[in-house]
């Protein structure tokens, strides 16, 4: 009865890890970044752990200050206040700490900087994101061009229509009708703007580590290399407007050749080429999580 139990148990945390592994998207209670998909975000991960080095002991060092003035320099324990009004050594300690702290963070971010700010040369992708209040717009460019919008899908109909159904794998208010979908282990160069006619929103994915503004008139580029498939949501982070909460972003990450065939059939019809690409990859990963449960 007790091993029957224990399997039970482990079955079922197994479940509840495999459903919210299908994709990377805010998790109830979450304190720290998303999973890293790209290389930029792995970075930006190990530089917020960095700082905490940084930033936890001078938090412990400035209580203790606070506390040790309050004890000691209360009227109570020091009915004579000293006139002491320069001491050089602390004024030497003060200055240069800070200076010393700044300098062990300016080095690693101009570093992080550099790697997000420079574009690769001959990226394998090309995509323009447009953003219109409110939903996107993605261009593929180069010998193959597919356009297509991005709508959030807000009713359980839509869902249905879609083939959604799975909150787990299409969360509500992040599941989108048509994802962008690029090749894993490849180099996509994105280029951001707004509507001439519409106002500033924002390009943000967590996963990888991109953040940008879509300025109407104006075109924004940065770049990414997801290395490792999966489905992956942002939103705008730009308030721009009232339905701004329903503008989300999502970018489905696949292998080489279930890209290519997903651009060919693109090129005709985005919903055949999406449904496709659903039944290909939704279907493989659900086996893959259905024999991994069954192992355990």
């Amino acid at each position: 009865m007790i091993k029957r139990a224990c399997a039970a148990l482990v079955a079922a945390t197994c479940l509840l890890f495999a459903s919210a592994g299908f994709a990377d998207q805010p998790a109830p209670w979450q304190i720290d970044l998303q999973p890293a998909a790209t290389p930029i975000m792995e970075q930006i991960r190990w530089f917020e752990h960095y700082t905490l080095w940084f930033i936890v002991p001078i938090t412990l060092l400035v209580l203790f200050l606070l506390i040790a003035v309050v004890l000691r320099f209360r009227s109570g324990a020091n009915p004579v206040p000293s006139k002491t009004s320069h001491n050089t050594m602390i004024e030497i300690i003060w200055t240069l700490g800070p200076v010393l702290v700044l300098l062990f963070f300016a080095i690693p971010s101009f570093n992080l900087l550099s790697a997000q700010l420079v574009q690769p040369e001959n990226p394998d992708v090309t995509i323009k994101a447009t953003a219109t209040q409110w939903q996107w717009n993605y261009e593929y460019q180069g010998e193959k061009q597919v356009a297509f919008d991005s709508y959030l899908l807000k009713t359980d109909e839509e869902r249905a229509t879609a083939g959604k159904d799975d909150k787990a794998l299409y969360p509500r208010l992040l599941a989108v009708d048509n994802e962008m979908v690029v090749p894993v282990g490849k180099t996509v160069r994105l280029l951001v703007t707004a509507a001439p006619s519409d106002v500033i929103h924002a390009f943000a994915m967590p996963s990888f580590g991109l953040k940008i503004d879509a300025v109407p008139g104006r075109l924004n580029e940065t770049w990414f290399k997801a290395d490792r498939e999966g489905l992956f949501y942002g939103q705008c982070s730009e308030l721009c407007g009232k339905d701004h909460a329903f503008m989300p972003i999502a970018i489905r990450v696949v292998a080489e050749d279930k890209y290519a065939a997903w651009l060919d059939a693109a090129t005709t019809s985005v919903e055949d080429a999406n449904k496709a690409l659903m039944a290909a990859v939704d279907g493989a990963d659900k086996s893959v999580q259905l024999a991994d449960n069954v192992s355990k």
